[in-house]
C-alpha cells in the first residue's frame, strides 16, 4: 500500500467517526432535543389547523366519544396567536383545563407562506469545487406553453450566487475519498460568509447522496466557525441523487428553518405554559405526523402541511363510511384544494411545490386554485366579462357579510344574496351574516355587467365552480380516472356550500358532506399517525439485482426508520411498513413511484413491481413499453398506530327528516327563486331524506342541496347528496 492510499484510508476512518458523531448539527437557534417519553395511551387530543381566513380546532375525547369544535378568525401576523385564542375557546367550551389536553397535532402554513412571501433566511451555500452554479444552471424547463420563455421572469435562487462558496473535496460514485477536504481553504470561506450576513447555511456536495464524510465535516467545521448558525446537509435532508434536486430542497430546508423552528419552539414554549406536559406534532406534506423537533430539523417536509390535513381527515371520514375512492374538495376562505383518493389512499408524489419552488420531498398530490369564500368579483374596464378570484379579501377585511369593514364582492357574498347563506346563521357559532351589505357589495357587479342582482350574484358562484371543476380535472381526466368512478367530498368553511355543483358538474355521486365540514382538516391532524422514511439511491435494471439483495436493502431501510421511530415513542409492534421503488424504462429520464407491502413483495418481488410500473405508465400516458426496466431509487415509509376514536352515536331515524326542521326560506337556483327548508344538523338521524333545495346549518359550516337532489344522512352522520332519480336517493 503507498503513503497516499494510507492516508487517504486513514483519512475516511477519521470522517467517518466524525459523522458518526455529527448526525445532525444542533445549533442555538433551535432548542435541544427533548427526551423521549412514551406517546399518551389515551386522554384528550386536539387537532389544529391555521387557514388562510380562519383557525380550525377539534377535541376529540377517545375514551368518552365525545367530539368538540371551535373556529376562530386567523392571526396572520403571527399564527400562534389565533391558535391560543382558539384553545382557550374550545377548553371553555368543553368545560376542561387546558392542562387535561395530551397531544396537540398541528397542520401549518407557515412554511408554505415563507416561500411565497420571500421572507425566509439568507443562505449560504457550499458546494464542491466546480459546482457553485448548480443552482442557477437549474433544469431546461419553462413553464406555460410554446412561447412561455418570452414571458417568463426567472425567479432567483433561495441561495444567492455570491453567497456560495466552494469546498476542495471530491468523493467518487461509491464514497470513496478522491480529494480530500482542504479544511484550511474551507475556514477562510465560511468566515467570509459569516461576515457576509448569513441566516442560515446548507452544505450539498457532489456524491453527498452517497456519503456524508464530508458534509459532516464541513458543518462541523462551520459550527466552530459560525456558532448559532444553523446548518442543512444533503445527505441528511435528501440522500438521493441529481445534484440539482438535492441541493435546492436542502436550500428550502435552510431558508424556512430559522422561521419555521422560531415558530414552532415559541408556539410549544406557549403550549407547555399553558398545557404542562403536552405532546406537539406537526402534520407533514406526505399526510404523515413528524415531532415538533424534527419539523424544526427538516421544516421542508411541511411545505404542504395545511392542505395534507383536510385529505387525512377525508381519508378518516372514508374508512368510517365504506367510500374508497373519492375526490376530496376543500375550500376555505381564500383558496380550493383538491386531492385524489384511489382505493382508501391518496396519491402522493415525490416534488413539492410551491409557487416557482420545486423540491424532492413526500406530499400528498393536493392541486390548488385560487377560489375561495372570499374570493373577490370584478368586473374589467377593457373586457366587462366578469371575473373572480384569485385575489381574496381574507381574514382581514374579508367578506362584506362579515362586517368587518369588507367593501369588496366576494363569492360568500353573493351566497348570501343568493339565499344559500341565511343572514340568520353564525360563522364560528358567533359571527353574524350581514345580508344588507352582502347586497351593496354585490349590486356593483350588477350595475358593471347591466344584469338583475340575482343574476350577478348566481354568475360569481357558476364561475368559481368552473374554476375548482377544473383543478378536480387536474387530479383526475389529466391523471387517467374517470370522475364518475369516484364520490365527492365537500368540507371547509365553503365546501358544503358549493359539492353540490360541483358533482354536478363532473358528474360524481355521491356528494358527501362529511359531519364538522368546517373543521375536517383539523379532523385529519387529530387522527393521523406519525410517519417516518429512510431512502437511498440505487440504480440499476431489474434483471441486475435479485429479490433478494433488493429486499435486504428494502429491509435496512425499513429498520432506519423505525428506529427514528421508536425514539418518538412509537413501538415496533405499533407500527406499519411500505415499501416504495422509483422505477423507469432504461433510457428514460422520467421515473414512477411504486408503493408496495413488505408481505406483497415477498410474494411479487421484482416481477411484481415492473408490472405495476407498466399499469400505472399505461393509465398515465396511455402506453407501456416492451423495453428493460431500470431501478433509481429505495426508500421504506413506517408509521404509528392509527390513532383510535369511537366516533359520536347520531342515533337511528326513519326518512322522515321534518324534526330537524328549523324554518323555511327562499334560495336563488337555475335562474328562479325556490322555496327551501333550513334544518339544523345536530338533530337529524341516521336515515333522514332531506328533499332539495334546502340548506343544512351548524356550527362550522352551511351546506346547499340543490332542486331536484335528495340528502340522505348516513350510519356516521355524512349527508349524502343524490339526484333525486338515483336509486340511492329512494
Amino acid at each position: 500500500m503507498s503513503k497516499t492510499e494510507d492516508l487517504i484510508r486513514t483519512y475516511e476512518a477519521r470522517l467517518a467517526e466524525i459523522e458518526a458523531r455529527l448526525a445532525r448539527v444542533e445549533t442555538a437557534a433551535v432548542p435541544a432535543p427533548m427526551a423521549r417519553r412514551a406517546r399518551p395511551a389515551g386522554g384528550l387530543r386536539l387537532g389544529v389547523d391555521v387557514g388562510g381566513t380562519f383557525t380550525d380546532l377539534l377535541l376529540l375525547d377517545e375514551a368518552g366519544g365525545r367530539i368538540f369544535t371551535a373556529k376562530v378568525p386567523s392571526t396572520p401576523a403571527d399564527s400562534s396567536v389565533g391558535v391560543l385564542n382558539g384553545i382557550e375557546k374550545i377548553c371553555r367550551e368543553a368545560g376542561i383545563k387546558p392542562s387535561e389536553i395530551s397531544e396537540v397535532m398541528h397542520g401549518t402554513t407557515v412554511a408554505t407562506n415563507t416561500v411565497l412571501t420571500g421572507s425566509g433566511a439568507r443562505v449560504g451555500l457550499v458546494t464542491t469545487k466546480g459546482y457553485r452554479d448548480t443552482l442557477q444552471i437549474a433544469r431546461s424547463y419553462v413553464p406555460g406553453g410554446l412561447g412561455g420563455w418570452v414571458i417568463w421572469n426567472k425567479s432567483l435562487p433561495l441561495a444567492r450566487l455570491e453567497d456560495t462558496i466552494e469546498a476542495d473535496e471530491r468523493l467518487d460514485a461509491k464514497g470513496h475519498v478522491l480529494v480530500p477536504l482542504d479544511e484550511a481553504a474551507l475556514r477562510r470561506d465560511l468566515a467570509k460568509l459569516r461576515d457576509r450576513g448569513i441566516e442560515a447555511l446548507t452544505i450539498s456536495l457532489f456524491n453527498g447522496y452517497v456519503s456524508g464524510v464530508h458534509e459532516a465535516r464541513v458543518a462541523a467545521i462551520a459550527a466552530e466557525v459560525m456558532p448559532g448558525i444553523p446548518v442543512s446537509t444533503s445527505s441528511q435532508v435528501m440522500p438521493e441523487m441529481y445534484e440539482y434536486e438535492r441541493t435546492e430542497t436542502t436550500v428550502v430546508n435552510s431558508y424556512v428553518r430559522p422561521v419555521v423552528a422560531k415558530y414552532v419552539a415559541n408556539l410549544q414554549r406557549e403550549l407547555k405554559a399553558k398545557m404542562g406536559d403536552v405532546m406537539l406534532q406537526i402534520l407533514r406534506s406526505d399526510g404523515g405526523l413528524s415531532s415538533a423537533q424534527a419539523a424544526m430539523d427538516q421544516p421542508v417536509n411541511l411545505l404542504m402541511s395545511g392542505p395534507a390535513g383536510g385529505v387525512s381527515g377525508a381519508l378518516w371520514i372514508a374508512k368510517n363510511a365504506g367510500f374508497g375512492n373519492l375526490l376530496t374538495f376543500d375550500m376555505g376562505g381564500t383558496s380550493t384544494d383538491v386531492a385524489l383518493i384511489e382505493a382508501g389512499i391518496a396519491r402522493t408524489r415525490r416534488e413539492t411545490r410551491v409557487a416557482d419552488v420545486i423540491v424532492r420531498a413526500p406530499s400528498i398530490d393536493v392541486r390548488t386554485v385560487g377560489a375561495g369564500g372570499g374570493s373577490i368579483a370584478y368586473v374589467p374596464d377593457l373586457t366587462k366579462a366578469l371575473r373572480v378570484g384569485p385575489q381574496s379579501a381574507g381574514a382581514v377585511p374579508g367578506p362584506a357579510a362579515y362586517d368587518k369593514g369588507g367593501e369588496a364582492p366576494t363569492v360568500t357574498d353573493a351566497n348570501v344574496v343568493l339565499g344559500y347563506l341565511p343572514s340568520d346563521a353564525k360563522l364560528g357559532g358567533d359571527m353574524e351574516i350581514r345580508r344588507d351589505l352582502a347586497v351593496t357589495a354585490v349590486q356593483k357587479i350588477a350595475d358593471g355587467l347591466g344584469v338583475d342582482l340575482e343574476t350577478a350574484a348566481e354568475g360569481i358562484v357558476r364561475i368559481v365552480n368552473e374554476n375548482m371543476c377544473g383543478a378536480l380535472r387536474l387530479v383526475s381526466v389529466e391523471q387517467g380516472y374517470d370522475p364518475r368512478d369516484f364520490a365527492l367530498i365537500g368540507f371547509g368553511g365553503a365546501g358544503p356550500l358549493h359539492a353540490n355543483a360541483l358533482s354536478r358538474l363532473i358528474n360524481a355521486w355521491p356528494a358527501i358532506i362529511p359531519p364538522g365540514p368546517g373543521v375536517l382538516c383539523a379532523y385529519g391532524d387529530a387522527t393521523t399517525r406519525l410517519r417516518n422514511e429512510a431512502s437511498q439511491t440505487f440504480v440499476t435494471t431489474t434483471a441486475a439485482t435479485s429479490d433478494r439483495e433488493l429486499g435486504d436493502m428494502l429491509r435496512a431501510l425499513a429498520t432506519r426508520a423505525a428506529e427514528d421511530l421508536e425514539g418518538e415513542g412509537v413501538p415496533r409492534s405499533e407500527q406499519d411498513t411500505l415499501y416504495q421503488v422509483d422505477i423507469r424504462y432504461q433510457g428514460q429520464g422520467m421515473k414512477l413511484t411504486i408503493d408496495m407491502a413488505p408481505d406483497t413483495f415477498a410474494r411479487e418481488g421484482i416481477a411484481g413491481i415492473a408490472a405495476r410500473f407498466d399499469r400505472e405508465h399505461e393509465q398515465l400516458f396511455t402506453f407501456a413499453l416492451d423495453a428493460p426496466h431500470e431501478l433509481v431509487g429505495l426508500r421504506a415509509v413506517v408509521q404509528g398506530a392509527e390513532k383510535p376514536f369511537i366516533g359520536r352515536d347520531y342515533g337511528t331515524g326513519g326518512a322522515d327528516a321534518s324534526a330537524a326542521a328549523v324554518q323555511k326560506t327562499r334560495v336563488y337556483a337555475d335562474g328562479g327563486w325556490h322555496e327551501a327548508t333550513i334544518y339544523d344538523r345536530a338533530r337529524l338521524r341516521s336515515g333522514n331524506r332531506i328533499a332539495g333545495p334546502a340548506i343544512v346549518t351548524e356550527m362550522d359550516s352551511t351546506s346547499l342541496i340543490l332542486p331536484g337532489h335528495t340528502g340522505v344522512v348516513d350510519k356516521v352522520g355524512n349527508i349524502l347528496i343524490w339526484p333525486a332519480g338515483h336509486a340511492q336517493a329512494r
